[in-house]
Parts: C-alpha cells; sequence; structure tokens
C-alpha cells in the first residue's frame, strides 16, 4: 500500500458517530424521562392546580381563585416556618460540610482498617428517621436519660423542651444522620485527585496542611458545590424526623416549612393552603439550586480536574 493510497482513504466524519450514538443515548434516556414526567411533573401540576382551589381533603374540591394563596401568604405562620427552615438549612449546612470533608479526606488515605471505617461511617444513614428520632428523644431524656444513666449532670437539660437547644437538637440529629453520605462524595472525590499533585507538593516542601488547603480543597470545588446543592435542597423536605423528634415544637420553634404544610392539609383540612406552602417549596429548592449552579461557575463539562 502506498502512502497516496494511504491518504484516499476516506474516514467517517466524527460528527456522524456522535449523532449516531446519540441517538442511542436519547433512547436509553426514554425510560427516565417517563418516570420523572409520571412522578414528578404531573404531580406537580396537579399540586398548582389544587393551590388554586378549596378541599378539605375529603369533599368537593371548589375551585376558588387565589383565595388559598391569599390566605397562606398572608399567614403569620409561613414567614416563621420558612424562617426556622433556613435556620436549619444554614446551621445544618455549616456543621456538615467541614465535617463531610475531613471525613472524606480522611476515608480517602491509605490507613489500616480503612473499609471498616467506611462501613461504620456509613451506618447512620441506614437507619430510619423516625428510629433515629425516637432514640435521641430517649438518649436527651432529662429523667431517664443518657445524663442521668452516665451521672453526667450537664447533660441533664431539657433538650427538646427549650427553643435554643431544641432547634440545635434537630441541626445535630440531621447532620449526624447525612454526613456519612456526603462523606462518601467527598472521598470519591478526593481519590480522583493525582497524587503527582501531592507528590510535587512534597518535594516542594509543603506540609499536610499546607497540601489540604492548596491542594485538595481546590480540587474538591465543584464536589462542595454538588454536595451543597444536596445538603441545601434536602433540607428543605426534613420532615419524618422533626416530626417524630419535636413535632414543630416546643411552642413552633422547629415547625419547618414541611412540617407547616403537613398541619396545615392533613390536620387542619386545609388542602389549598397546603398545596401553596408546597409549589413555595418546589420554588424555593428550584432557586437555591440555580443559586449554587451559578457559584460554582463553568458549566456541566467541567472537570474538579480542570486545569491540574
Amino acid at each position: 500500500m502506498t502512502l497516496a493510497s494511504v491518504g484516499s482513504v476516506k474516514t467517517a466524519p466524527i460528527g456522524s458517530a456522535t449523532n449516531v450514538h446519540g441517538r442511542s443515548l436519547a433512547w436509553l434516556a426514554v425510560p427516565a424521562l417517563v418516570f420523572f414526567i409520571a412522578f414528578g411533573v404531573i404531580p406537580l401540576i396537579g399540586v398548582l392546580a389544587l393551590s388554586f382551589t378549596t378541599w378539605d381533603g375529603i369533599g368537593e374540591v371548589i375551585p376558588s381563585g387565589l383565595d388559598s394563596w391569599r390566605a397562606t401568604l398572608t399567614n403569620p405562620g409561613l414567614p416563621h416556618a420558612m424562617w426556622v427552615t433556613f435556620q436549619v438549612m444554614v446551621l445544618s449546612w455549616l456543621f456538615q460540610t467541614p465535617m463531610s470533608i475531613l471525613l472524606g479526606v480522611f476515608l480517602a488515605g491509605a490507613q489500616k482498617y480503612r473499609a471498616l471505617y467506611s462501613v461504620l461511617y456509613f451506618i447512620p444513614l441506614l437507619l430510619s428517621s423516625a428510629a433515629i428520632a425516637i432514640t435521641f428523644k430517649a438518649l436527651l431524656d432529662p429523667n431517664f436519660g443518657l445524663g442521668t444513666g452516665l451521672a453526667l449532670p450537664f447533660l441533664n437539660q431539657d433538650w427538646l423542651g427549650e427553643p435554643t437547644l431544641a432547634l440545635g437538637v434537630v441541626v445535630f440529629v440531621v447532620s449526624w444522620q447525612y454526613i456519612p453520605f456526603h462523606s462518601l462524595i467527598y472521598q470519591g472525590a478526593v481519590r480522583q485527585i493525582p497524587t503527582s499533585m501531592y507528590e510535587a507538593a512534597q518535594i516542594d516542601g509543603a506540609g499536610r496542611i499546607r497540601q489540604f488547603f492548596s491542594i485538595t480543597l481546590p480540587q474538591l470545588k465543584n464536589t462542595i458545590i454538588t454536595s451543597s446543592t444536596l445538603m441545601v435542597v434536602g433540607s428543605l423536605t426534613f420532615f419524618d424526623l422533626i416530626y417524630v423528634l419535636t413535632a414543630g415544637g416546643p411552642g413552633d420553634a422547629t415547625r419547618v416549612l414541611a412540617l407547616e404544610m403537613y398541619k396545615t392539609g392533613f390536620q387542619g383540612n386545609l388542602m389549598g393552603p397546603a398545596s401553596c406552602i408546597a409549589v413555595i417549596l418546589v420554588v424555593v429548592g428550584l432557586l437555591l439550586a440555580l443559586l449554587f449552579r451559578r457559584i460554582g461557575g463553568g458549566d456541566e463539562t467541567s472537570s474538579q480536574l480542570e486545569g491540574a
């Protein structure tokens, strides 16, 4: 075969192969799209439509225009529930993020029994939120709880009876349950960082702390954005744990939006206003997700190792 014959060989355009694969991937996405429409879009449209009606959950659904929205937006409990929700959101993020990063970096190391540590740290995520709430409620009981059993007077406080303490307990229990999940995310991300970067830093005389702040954290930028988005948006849906642990009390100190929605709809039999709160939750979640995406910068194809 001559050089001329080699040069005359026609190759298929790259774009055509991409189109073929693109069509294949599009067909593979159809089941997920159908599932999302059936269990995401259609129920959301139904809730939005229900927010313009008056319904007690049993009788006839009566269209009422903006009456449910007026009742919801003028309800003095809504701003308070939103404020409590944002408190839980911010405080749990501030507690979970550093702990998750540190645990993820630790578990990604080469220490002995790393697999055993990973399993132990992951156990809280496998437990039911209701079971966790019942357990902590018993442990924090001022009369028969952990403080009395271990003879530690400083633990014998009314943890769930004081507004500030109750909010702190909710944040702690939520963080305790979900830190393992985010630690697993960071663990996988740290293992993707090339070891050559750390070797070069060691040659330059950088210690472990300097490597952590100069290499690990910058390379985890996109992972931090992803984890934070899951934390913040997920905190809008906290219900079962708070309902069992405090039921929104004492008073309404831990009454988050999801709990406000439940009490309005299923205890107050006001499905219209409850649907309005559900729509507000969806809108707030979308806005927060878009905000974190904007903060992260770049596009969906960017890598945490970009520019390494």
